[in-house]
Formats: structure tokens, sequence, C-alpha cells
């Protein structure tokens, strides 16, 4: 019965997943929609990035915190100039992967 339910809810999500592909370019989404839809990307960015550079207590320390605040600022300003999400990990993990060696 396990199995069952395993297989069926993979099977759903399968099939959620690929309307969007087949269907997605006849479906006419709202412009509010399509302009919310921007801000994912860098919405998940942010989900991702913050919680890393102020550590588990939710407090950044200028200590042992400050490569990842700094990678961190530079990844921000990356995408805040570039608007290029992919550039920026890129510049936000090559300078943490930098300073982390440095420090």
């Amino acid at each position: 019965m396990k199995w069952l339910a395993i297989v069926v809810a993979g099977f759903a999500t399968f099939l959620s997943r690929i309307s969007f592909i087949a269907f997605g370019n006849q479906l006419e989404l709202p412009a509010i929609v399509e302009r919310a839809l921007r801000f994912v990307g860098p919405a998940a960015f942010a989900a991702i990035s913050i919680p890393v550079v102020l550590g588990g207590d939710g407090v950044a320390s200028f200590g042992e915190d400050l490569p990842r605040i700094i990678a961190g600022t530079l990844a921000m300003a990356v995408v805040w100039k570039r608007r290029n999400l992919p550039l920026s990990l890129f510049a936000g993990m090559g300078s943490l992967w930098l300073l982390l060696a440095v420090f």
C-alpha cells in the first residue's frame, strides 16, 4: 500500500510539472502574474543566501562571518548592477571561496 501511495504521488507530481512544459506556451498569464514571476529568482536567491550570511542564530558577527558578509554583499551588488542572477551566483561563490582561502 505504501508503494502505491508513492507511485501515485510521484505520478501526480510529474503530471503537474510536465503540464507547464507541454502547455506553457498555450497558456496566457495575466500581466500581474507575469510581473510577479520576475521576482521569483531574486526572492529565491535571498531566501537561500541570507540565512547563510546571518548564521544559525540570525545575527551576523563580523569575526567569523566576515567572508560571507563580503561575498553576499558582492553578489547583491552584481544582481543590482547587472540584473543577472547566474553571474551573481558565480561572483558570490567565487569571492566566498577566495575569501575563505585567505582568512
